[in-house]
């Protein structure tokens, strides 16, 4: 908890409050006895210098907007354009988007994302929030079109608030003006890594990670600073444990635009991953009213295990076979088993990518409830008189893995270039 609270502030990815928080990490780990290094890779990022979104008819108002980062700017006065409300992006609704600013709701994923530029929509409108919020108190973030959808195509982008954009489409908004001015820009984030080398099978090497990175107003305590204590709690027992097996611990930056941390180091380090036997992530944790969870990226038997052995230990939690949306991704998609622990804040009792997320529906009892499911897992895997884990991700694994990163799509965007 004490080192939770020195991460309790905003750390977004490439700022330098992340590196600050690095640098935190890395003096945890050297008082513990274990010596850290701080690794740095090139982020993509873009400064925004303008952007607004105006309604023309049948009534005269500027909306709130922030502007999609790396998006296709404007040409000087704007875009203007019909305004049309997406409701589910179907065919029917893209018949008549060609040429229009389009709203659409919620979060913009890929597959609606090729639709709109199939339908070679002029402008795209995103929403986040509630109608119940009030604009002093939340806040409304900025988001990025990432390299994924943007080899499908681009085009300005802005996003609001859905108290605005039901305001919008209550008022039967149908022509607008959109502004976007943003400069693409390479920015530095960083990892921190520490290593544990084994007493009896040096060569073999289990991995930790959680990424410690916030998004903006955030600061992060739930997502994912929890998982970077309980990251360093394993590596203190480890420490005072010697281990059997290499154990490698990391904290991985920028994992909120695109878990380009743990890309960076898998990439980084591509001859050592033979080594790797399994990778262990957390990613979330600590709310006091919430639950369990270990969601596994390997074969079936490591399913039944987990549940077996936690139930003799007393250790309650939720376990299946799956993909986890963090920096295990990049392992299993290296061939290396993952396994994924989380504790989620039970509904309305936590906030996540928010001004809320703070330590204030958090506690050390709730952190350590997932600490010990961590740590009992990790001894029995480190310390194993035979490593039982096959080093392979099945076939039903590698289709997830691939359909999460749109491997299929995206080639097939290659080849039409």
């Amino acid at each position: 908890m004490e080192l939770l609270e020195k991460l309790n502030f905003t750390r977004v990815a490439g700022s330098p409050e992340e590196l600050r928080a690095a640098e935190l990490l890395k003096a945890e780990c050297e008082a513990i006895g274990v010596p850290a290094v701080i690794e740095s890779f090139p982020i993509e990022d873009a400064d925004i210098d303008a952007a607004t979104l105006e309604i023309l008819e049948p009534y005269h108002q500027e909306y709130p907007v922030t502007g999609y980062k790396c998006a296709k700017n404007t040409y000087q006065g704007g875009l203007e354009a019909e305004f049309l409300y997406i409701e589910s992006g179907n065919e029917v609704d893209l018949s008549q988007a060609a040429g229009k600013i389009v709203l659409v709701n919620g979060y913009l994923r890929l597959p609606l994302f090729r639709k709109l530029m199939k339908a070679e929509v002029a402008g795209i409108v995103t929403m986040e929030g509630d109608l119940r919020d009030d604009r002093e108190g939340t806040d409304l973030s900025t988001r990025m079109l990432r390299r994924t959808l943007r080899a499908f195509g681009s085009v300005p982008m802005v996003h609001t608030r859905v108290l605005d954009a039901f305001d919008m489409v209550k008022r039967g908004a149908c022509k607008a003006r959109l502004v976007l001015k943003n400069e693409t820009v390479e920015r530095t984030s960083h990892n921190v890594v520490a290593t544990i080398e084994g007493t009896e099978r040096p060569e073999e090497i289990i991995s930790f990670g959680a990424h410690y990175d916030s998004v903006d107003f955030s600061k992060g305590v739930y997502d994912n600073g929890a998982g970077s204590v309980i990251n360093m709690e394993v590596l203190r027992w480890f420490k005072e444990n010697p281990p059997k097996r290499t154990v490698k611990f990391m904290w991985y930056g920028s994992e909120e635009i695109g878990l380009e941390g743990s890309w960076a180091y898998v990439k980084a380090h591509k001859d050592e991953l033979k080594d790797h036997l399994l990778m262990i992530n957390t990613d979330v944790g600590g709310p006091v009213l919430g639950r369990e969870g270990i969601a596994v990226t390997g074969e079936e038997d490591l399913v039944h295990y987990l549940r077996y052995a936690t139930q003799v230990r007393g250790l309650s939690a939720e376990v299946k076979q799956g993909i986890y949306s963090s920096d295990s991704i990049p392992f299993a998609d290296s061939g290396i088993p993952a396994v994924n622990f989380t504790r989620f804040g039970a509904p309305g009792a936590a906030y996540i990518h928010n001004r809320f997320d703070t330590m204030a529906f958090l506690s050390a009892e709730a952190l350590e409830k997932t600490a010990r499911n961590v740590l009992a897992f990790s001894q029995d895997m480190v310390n194993a008189a035979a490593f039982p884990v096959k080093r392979e991700i099945p076939k039903n694994m590698v289709e997830e893995v691939e359909k999460y990163l749109f491997k299929k799509e995206l080639a097939e965007a290659e080849e039409k270039k």
